[in-house]
């Protein structure tokens, strides 16, 4: 028996995020040598945040993404629990003193995905149809594209946003393509938006497991990481950071690695989607590949907020 103390494991409590801190514990639990004891070395902690409790209103409404993240947070601090699983697309720009993200595992499929019962893209959906989604960056990349779309306020998880779909109170809606595939709904999607075209959010598609910062270099920790992943991450977060990224600035970023040259492009929209802002640059990565990698982003991502401006900032 492993004198190794249980690793408390904080996350929400919806369908898809059990599925990732569920991937995240089996890892975690082979690693420390209990691959067929998981639920005892690693158990789960689920923890209701504030945006899980309120689903009427836009995040922008009710203080931002960090409400997703605040109270697993909390009782990282608190000593409740040892580590937390996030939707790293979930996680601010800003770290709160005394925690780290300890490992970004490999990245699941970045894009966003297009589903609908009728209609095969956001370019074949009739004048005037109903586009769900919460996001303000989806919001204003649709409208960029399709200037006369409805945008019907979609928030819930995922089986909530295709159970309204399939209601039909909307014609299409936007998901994340990560998230359909590790619900094992890869089939659903009709299609996918082009990153180039429509970047998706900063971190999309990757995890965060995040520690106290004593604990980020645990040997489970490490054992997690992805370098290709936590480069990409680490390019795209530099891109909010800079744009002072949250629910009321339509952010997009997009990194791609190619044997040690990160390429990466930032984009920032007006809400209503009528002026678009983008930058695109590349860096050899030395050294201190990560450091570079965020380096890039902060650069491209303060170019775009000096041409933006005040367009991109959502007006109370």
């Amino acid at each position: 028996m492993s004198s190794q103390p249980p690793i408390r494991i904080g996350t929400r409590g919806s369908k898809l995020a059990l599925a990732q801190s569920g991937m995240m514990q089996r890892r975690i639990a082979a690693d420390l040598g209990a691959a067929d004891r998981a639920e005892e070395a690693c158990p789960l902690v689920v923890i209701t945040t504030t945006g899980d409790r309120i689903q009427d209103r836009r995040l922008l409404e009710i203080g931002g993404k960090a409400l997703f993240t605040k109270e697993i947070e909390e009782a990282l601090l608190d000593g409740r629990i040892d580590a937390a699983i996030h939707s790293m697309k979930d996680v601010p720009a800003e770290m709160p003193p005394g925690l780290a993200i300890a490992a970004i595992p490999e990245r699941e499929d970045p894009r966003d995905a297009f589903v609908s019962k009728s209609y095969a893209s956001l370019l074949d959906l009739p004048k005037g149809a109903r586009l769900g989604t919460a996001s303000l960056r989806r919001q204003a990349q649709a409208l960029h594209i399709r200037p006369d779309l409805e945008i019907f306020m979609l928030r819930g998880n995922v089986d909530t946003r295709l159970a309204k779909l399939e209601a039909g109170e909307a014609d299409a809606i936007l998901l994340a393509a990560s998230g359909l595939n590790r619900l094992g709904l890869g089939h659903v999607p009709k299609g996918f938006l082009d990153p180039m075209q429509a970047p998706p959010a900063p971190g999309q598609g990757a995890l965060a497991i995040q520690t106290r910062a004593g604990d980020a270099n645990a040997a489970w920790a490490l054992a997690l990481r992805c370098e290709a992943t936590t480069l990409a991450v680490a390019a795209e977060r530099g891109a909010l950071t800079a744009l002072e990224g949250s629910c009321r600035t339509a952010v997009g970023a997009h990194a791609r690695l190619d044997g040690r040259r990160l390429s990466l492009l930032v984009e920032a929209l007006s809400p209503d989607g009528a002026h678009r802002f983008r930058r695109e640059g590349d860096v050899d990565l030395g050294a201190d590949a990560e450091a570079d990698a965020r380096d890039l982003g902060l650069r491209l991502g303060e170019a775009v907020r000096r041409d933006g401006g005040d367009l991109i900032i959502l007006k109370d």
